[in-house]
Order: C-alpha cells, then structure tokens, then sequence
C-alpha cells in the first residue's frame, strides 16, 4: 500500500489560482507504476473525478468541468502528483482528494480543504 498526503488548499477569490501537492511513500513501491488522479466532495454531493494521469504514459483526463483551467501533473522522481488549478470558480469549493491505483489497491489521502470565495 501507498501512504498520500495533501497539501497547498485554502481560500483564493474567484479567478484566482491554487497548486495542490499529494506527496506519496511506502515500503518498496514503484511510484511510476501508479494512475495517480485527484478527486473532490462538496458537502452533500457525491465525490467526483477531477483529472487523472496514468503510470505508463503519463496520459492525463480531466472533467469537463475544469478542462482548459485545471493541469495535473507527477514526477516520478520525488513521487508526488499535482494540480494547478487555475480560473476557480465558486463551485470548485470542495475537499481535493488525492488516489492512487496499481493491479487493484487503492489508496486514498485525508483530503484538503479548497475555498472559492470573494
């Protein structure tokens, strides 16, 4: 299994930008061998994907929802997967979660708080 933290949430006004930062370690595990995505929750609303990008060719999806404003990103190197997310909307406030996923495990970080708010 792979032990994730989140880092980089807070509050930013409409149109403003934020990074997030999930930072991955383990015993023996090949972080490049991960599909590393980031999911968000709203109160009362079902956790949705926001972008993804995958272990072998680091091809990347994102949700129609933030295409064009949002890029996710990893280095294999210092194991950590990002998204700057850039044009925020109110409706992007939610809690970001980050996931990874090999051969059927998944792990899961404890989430960061994101608030778009003037």
């Amino acid at each position: 299994q792979v032990q994730l933290v989140e880092s980089g949430g807070g509050l930013v006004q409409p149109g403003g930008s934020l990074r997030l930062s999930c930072a991955a370690s383990g015993s023996g595990f090949t972080f490049g061998s991960y599909a590393m995505s980031w999911y968000r929750q709203a109160p009362g609303k079902e956790r949705e994907l926001v972008a993804a990008v995958s272990g072998v060719t680091g091809t990347t999806t994102y949700a129609d929802s933030v295409k064009g404003r949002f890029i996710i990103s990893r280095d294999n190197v210092k194991k950590t997967v990002d998204l700057q997310m850039n044009s925020l909307k109110p409706e992007d406030t939610a809690v970001y979660y980050c996931k990874a996923v090999r051969a059927g495990w998944a792990s899961w970080g404890q989430g960061t708080q994101v608030t778009v708010s003037s």
